[in-house]
C-alpha cells in the first residue's frame, strides 16, 4: 500500500459524502425523503438491490469460503433458493405493496391486523437491521485497518478499527442525513459499478501471477474439488446444502426481500408493480453471476497462496494458514497488488459496505412508531424527528460496531443469523395475512411471539443452521397462528 492507495480511498469517501450533501434540499416530504417521489427507474432499483443484498460480508467472506480447507462451490446451493424465493416474492407479495401508497412494508400489517402486530413486527426490524449494520460496519472497518497496518505497521490494530468505525459511520450518517433514499439508491449505482471493477481487477492480478494462469488455477481447484456444486445431505446442521439451500434460501430471501424493509422500500420507489418484479428478478440474475465470480476468486486465491504445500496443512482446518477466511482477500488486497489497484479494490470493499440502512429505519420509526402517537403533525415535523432519528441510528450502529469488535465468529454466518433469526417470525406474519383468512390481531401476535421464542432457543441451544432459520420461523409462526384460530373466535362465533 502507498500514498497513492490511501488518496483513492479516502478521495471516494468525500465522494459519495459530497453526493450525499448535493442532495440536500430536493427532499420536502417525507415521500420524497423515504421513497424518492416513486420515480426512480426500475434498472437503478435492480443495481441498488445488488449492492444493498452483497456487502462487504460478501465481497470479503465468500471467497474465503472456496479458499477454505474442504471450500468449495455448494455455497452457491443457497443463491438458487434465492432465486426461487424472488419468483415467490413477485407473485404473492409485490402486487400488495401498490394498492396504497405506502412508506413501509409494515403499514400492510396494520391494515390487516391492526397497531400491536404492525408496531411489533417494526421494532423487530429496528432491532434485527441495527445489530447486522453494526456487524457489516465492523467488518469493513477490520478490512480498512488491514490496509492502513500495511502502510504504517505501527500503529495500534484496536486504534484503527475504533477509527474506521467512526469514520465510515459519519460518512454514512451524513450522505444518508442529507440525501435521503434516493441519495441511497443513486449511490448504490456507482457501488456496484466500482466493487465489481475491482473484484475483476482482482481477478486479473491473481491470473497474472499464478503459474499456469487460468487454466492452472482450475487444475488446481478440480483437483482438490473445489468446483463441487451439490450436496444432497439432509442434515438440518450442515449450512450449504441442496435442500437448505433451495428450501431454506427461499425463504430466507422471501423474508429478507419479500417483508423486510431494507429491501421493500426500494420496490416503493417505483410506480408500478411491473417495475418493481422486473427490478427484483434481474437483480437475481446478477446476483447469482457475481456469487460465481466471487468463490471463483476464492479458488484463484486457493492457487495463488498455494497452502497445500505448507508444513501442517494436511492436519489444517478452515483457511490455513490465515486463521480465518475473511482474512485472505484483504491480505491479497494490501500485500500483493499493485500501487494504485489496491486503492481501488479497497475503495470497491467501501462501496458495498456503505449501503446504509439508515433511511429504512428512520422510514419505519417516523410511520409505524411515531406516527401514531403524534397525529396531526407537519410534513415538516415528520422530515425533522427523520433526520434526528438518522442521525440517532447510525450513532446505534457505530455503537454495536465498537461493542463487537472482538467478536471471534465468522462475520457472514453471524449476520445471517441474526437476519434469520427475526425474519422467519415477520415473514410469517405476511403469510397468515395473505393465506389465513380468518386470523385476527390476537393470533397472529401469538403466532409471533411463540416464533420469537422458539427462534430463540433454537439459536442458543442447537446446531440448526441458519439458512433453516427463516422456514422453521416463519412455519412457527403460521402454524401457531391458525390453531390460536380454531381455539380463540370473535365473540359472534362462539356458540351459546
Amino acid at each position: 500500500m502507498q500514498t497513492l492507495d490511501l488518496v483513492i480511498i479516502f478521495g471516494y469517501l468525500i465522494g459519495i459524502t459530497a453526493f450525499g450533501i448535493w442532495y440536500a434540499g430536493r427532499q420536502e416530504t417525507t415521500e420524497d425523503y423515504f421513497v424518492g417521489n416513486r420515480d426512480v427507474p426500475w434498472w437503478a432499483i435492480a443495481m441498488s438491490i445488488v449492492a444493498t443484498e452483497t456487502s462487504t460480508i460478501t465481497f470479503i467472506s465468500v471467497p474465503g469460503i472456496a479458499f477454505a480447507k474442504g471450500g468449495n462451490f455448494q455455497f452457491l446451493q443457497l443463491v438458487f433458493g434465492y432465486m426461487l424465493g424472488r419468483v415467490v416474492i413477485s407473485l404473492v407479495f409485490i402486487p400488495l405493496y401498490f394498492k396504497g401508497e405506502l412508506q413501509t412494508v409494515y403499514q400492510l400489517l396494520g391494515d390487516r391486523f391492526g397497531g400491536k402486530v404492525k408496531m411489533l413486527a417494526s421494532g423487530l426490524f429496528v432491532i434485527m437491521r441495527n445489530i447486522a449494520d453494526g456487524i457489516r460496519l465492523l467488518l469493513t472497518a477490520i478490512v480498512l485497518a488491514a490496509v492502513y497496518t500495511a502502510f504504517d505497521p505501527q500503529t495500534s490494530q484496536e486504534v484503527i478499527i475504533i477509527g474506521s468505525i467512526l469514520i465510515l459511520g459519519i460518512v454514512m450518517i451524513i450522505f444518508t442525513f442529507y440525501g435521503g433514499m434516493e441519495a441511497v439508491i443513486w449511490i448504490e449505482v456507482v457501488q456496484l459499478i466500482i466493487y465489481i471493477g475491482g473484484a475483476i481487477a482482482a481477478a486479473v492480478v491473481l491470473v497474472q501471477n499464478i503459474d499456469g494462469g487460468i487454466s492452472g488455477a482450475i487444475a488446481v481447484g478440480q483437483q482438490f474439488d473445489k468446483f463441487s456444486l451439490f450436496d444432497f445431505t439432509l442434515d438440518f446442521t450442515k449450512t450449504y446444502t441442496f435442500w437448505g439451500g433451495v428450501i431454506g434460501g427461499c425463504f430466507l430471501t422471501m423474508s429478507t426481500h419479500g417483508t423486510d424493509q431494507f429491501l421493500v422500500q426500494r420496490y416503493l420507489c417505483t410506480d408500478k408493480p411491473r417495475a418493481a418484479i422486473t427490478a427484483l428478478m434481474t437483480s437475481g440474475a446478477v446476483v447469482l453471476g457475481q456469487f460465481i465470480g466471487f468463490l471463483f476468486i476464492g479458488v484463484l486465491l486457493f492457487a495463488f497462496y498455494a497452502p497445500y504445500n505448507i508444513t501442517g496443512y494436511d492436519a489444517a482446518t478452515g483457511a490455513f494458514p490465515f486463521t480465518g477466511g475473511d482474512k485472505v482477500f484483504p491480505d491479497f488486497i494490501t500485500q500483493k497488488m499493485p500501487t494504485g489497484l489496491s486503492g481501488l479494490v479497497v475503495a470497491a470493499i467501501f462501496a458495498a459496505a456503505l449501503s446504509s440502512s439508515l433511511n429504512s429505519i428512520a422510514a419505519t420509526a417516523v410511520n409505524d412508531i411515531y406516527k401514531p402517537y403524534a397525529k396531526n403533525t407537519s410534513e415538516r415535523h415528520l422530515m425533522k424527528v427523520a433526520g434526528i432519528l438518522t442521525v440517532i441510528v447510525g450513532i446505534v450502529q457505530i455503537l454495536i460496531a465498537v461493542g463487537l469488535r472482538n467478536a471471534n465468529n465468522s462475520a457472514l454466518s453471524m449476520a445471517l443469523s441474526v437476519a434469520s433469526l427475526i425474519n422467519g417470525p415477520i415473514l410469517g406474519v405476511f403469510l397468515v395475512g395473505a393465506f389465513l383468512k380468518g386470523a385476527r390481531e390476537i393470533h397472529a401476535l401469538m403466532g409471533m411471539l411463540a416464533s420469537i421464542a422458539v427462534m430463540l432457543y433454537i439459536l442458543l441451544g442447537t446446531k440448526i443452521a441458519w439458512p433453516w432459520y427463516a422456514l422453521i420461523g416463519s412455519t412457527v409462526t403460521v402454524s401457531v397462528a391458525f390453531i390460536a384460530t380454531l381455539i380463540i373466535r370473535k365473540k359472534d362465533e362462539i356458540p351459546h
